[in-house]
C-alpha cells in the first residue's frame, strides 16, 4: 500500500492522540507525504472522557473524525486500519488485514492502555477508561447502578448496588469519585421514589499514602478534604487485593459493592514489542534524547508509549500537554533532518497539574503557583474549553457545564444498549 509519490519523504504516524495529531499538525508545508493510521475513526479529547462517563457530556462533545480535522490536508493519507507490527529492517508498518505501509520516517504515538498488575481478570469486574466505549459502558453501568436500586427490596443488596468503589486516587479517580458523589447528592435525588440516592457511598481506594500523589502535599490534603466534604470515603494505604463480581478486598476487609471502576495505572502499548526496543516496567519505550528508539533514528516515539527524563532530570509525565509537546519537537527535528539540520534534545516545559474535585471545586499546580478552590475551578474549565477543537464543541461544553453548575442536571443520562463488560 502506497497511497502517495514514491519522490516525497514518506512519514507514517501510527495513532492520532494528542501526539500524533500535534505531529501531523506541524509537518504542514514540508516536502513529505503522511500517513496517519488509527484503530478508530475519531481523535479524542481524552482529559473530558470522565465526564462523558459521569453524564456531564456527550461523546460528541469531546470526540471528533479524524478525517474531517485533516480534511484540507491533501498530502495526509487517513487511514482506519489496526497496526499489528513493524518490520524495522524493510521499514513497514503491518496492519491486522496483512497489509503493509512502506516508511522513511515513522512515529508512534500508540497511547497506553489498562494495567491490572498482573491481575488481568479485574478488567471483566472493574472496567478503566481511555476510550469512548469504555466511556458508554461506565456510564451506563453507573446509571443502571441506580435503576436497579431503585427495584430492589433487600436492603443488603441495595446498599451494594448504590456502593461505588474507584480503585486509584489519581486525577481521574479523584474526578470520579467528586462527581459520582455530586450526582448522587445533588443530580438525581428528586428522579427517584424508591430509594434516597444521597445515601449512595462513593469510596475511592489508593494503595499509596495520599491522593493526587503528583500534586504538592497542600492541594492533596485540600483534594482529600474537599472529596471528604461533598460525600466520599477515602481510603488510602490500602490496596486492592481481590476484586470479583459482587465487590472488592482491600486492607483484609471485604466491600461489597456493584459498581468498580479502576483507575490505578496504565501499561503502554506493544511498540516496544513491536520493536524489540529496551522499556520500563509499564512497557514504555526507554527512547533517545531526541525521541527516536535506540538503533533507529528513523523511528521515533512519543506520549504515553515512552519514558523519558527530560524534565529536569525527572520523566516526562504521562499527560495531553507532554504528548502534544513531543509531537511538535519531532516535527519540528523530521524538518530541519530534510534540511541536513540538527535539532537539541528534546526538553519538556511543565505548564502546570490540573484536577477537578466538584462542579464548583479543583486544584492547580503551577509550581510556584498554587490555586484551589472556585477560582481554581473557573480557571480548569477555561483551559479545558480552550484546547477543545472548534467553536461549536466549546460552546456545546460551555453551555453544558453551566447548566449543570445552575441547575444541577446533567443533560447526557442516557442508558444505550448494554455492554459485556457491564455486570450485576
Amino acid at each position: 500500500m502506497t497511497p502517495h509519490p514514491p519522490e516525497l519523504h514518506r512519514i507514517v504516524i501510527v495513532g492520532a492522540g494528542f501526539g500524533g495529531l500535534e505531529a501531523t499538525y506541524r509537518l504542514a508545508g514540508a516536502p513529505v507525504a503522511i500517513t496517519l493510521i488509527d484503530r478508530r475513526n475519531h481523535h479524542l479529547f481524552q482529559p473530558l472522557l470522565y465526564q462523558v462517563a459521569t453524564a456531564s457530556l456527550a461523546t460528541s462533545e469531546i470526540a471528533w473524525p479524524i478525517r474531517y480535522l485533516l480534511r484540507d490536508r491533501r498530502e495526509v493519507t487517513t487511514l482506519f486500519a489496526t497496526v499489528t507490527g513493524v518490520d524495522a529492517a524493510r521499514r513497514r508498518v503491518l496492519l491486522e488485514d496483512g497489509s503493509e505501509v512502506p516508511y522513511d520516517t515513522l512515529v508512534l504515538a500508540t497511547g497506553a492502555r489498562h494495567a491490572y498488575f498482573g491481575h488481568d481478570e479485574w478488567e471483566r469486574w472493574a472496567p478503566g477508561l481511555k476510550t469512548l466505549e469504555d466511556a458508554t459502558t461506565l456510564r451506563r453501568h453507573i446509571l443502571v447502578a441506580f435503576e436497579r436500586a431503585e427495584r430492589e427490596t433487600d436492603p443488603e443488596r441495595r446498599a451494594a448496588r448504590l456502593t461505588f468503589v474507584i480503585v486509584g486516587a489519581g486525577p481521574t479517580g479523584v474526578e470520579l469519585a467528586g462527581t459520582i458523589a455530586e450526582m448522587a447528592h445533588h443530580t438525581l435525588p428528586s428522579d427517584f421514589r424508591n430509594i434516597d440516592t444521597r445515601k449512595a457511598r462513593v469510596v475511592l481506594i489508593e494503595a499509596g499514602p495520599r491522593v493526587l500523589a503528583g500534586f504538592g502535599d497542600d492541594l492533596s490534603a485540600y483534594a482529600q478534604q474537599s472529596l471528604e466534604k461533598i460525600g466520599v470515603e477515602v481510603v488510602l494505604g490500602q490496596p486492592v487485593t481481590e476484586i470479583d463480581r459482587d465487590g472488592v478486598v482491600y486492607g483484609g476487609q471485604r466491600l461489597d459493592a456493584k459498581t468498580k471502576i479502576w483507575a490505578a495505572g496504565v501499561r503502554a502499548s506493544p511498540a516496544a514489542e513491536w520493536l524489540g526496543a529496551p522499556a520500563d516496567r509499564a512497557g514504555r519505550v526507554q527512547v533517545e534524547a531526541d525521541l527516536t528508539v535506540a538503533g533507529h533514528p528513523e523511528v521515533f516515539a512519543i506520549g504515553d508509549t515512552v519514558t523519558i527524563d527530560a524534565w529536569n532530570g525527572k520523566p516526562v509525565p504521562g499527560i495531553a500537554p507532554a504528548a502534544k509537546q513531543q509531537g511538535r519537537y519531532v516535527a519540528e527535528t523530521i524538518k530541519a533532518r530534510l534540511r541536513g539540520k540538527t535539532t537539541p534534545p528534546f526538553r519538556y516545559k511543565h505548564a502546570g497539574s490540573l484536577a477537578q474535585i466538584g462542579k464548583r471545586l479543583a486544584v492547580i499546580d503551577f509550581g510556584s503557583i498554587k490555586l484551589r478552590g472556585a477560582i481554581a475551578w473557573w480557571i480548569w474549565g477555561i483551559a479545558h474549553i480552550y484546547f477543545l477543537i472548534g467553536l461549536r464543541h466549546r460552546m456545546a461544553v460551555a453551555l453544558s457545564w453551566l447548566w449543570i453548575y445552575v441547575r444541577d442536571q446533567r443533560a447526557a443520562r442516557l442508558i444505550t444498549q448494554g455492554s459485556s463488560k457491564v455486570v450485576g
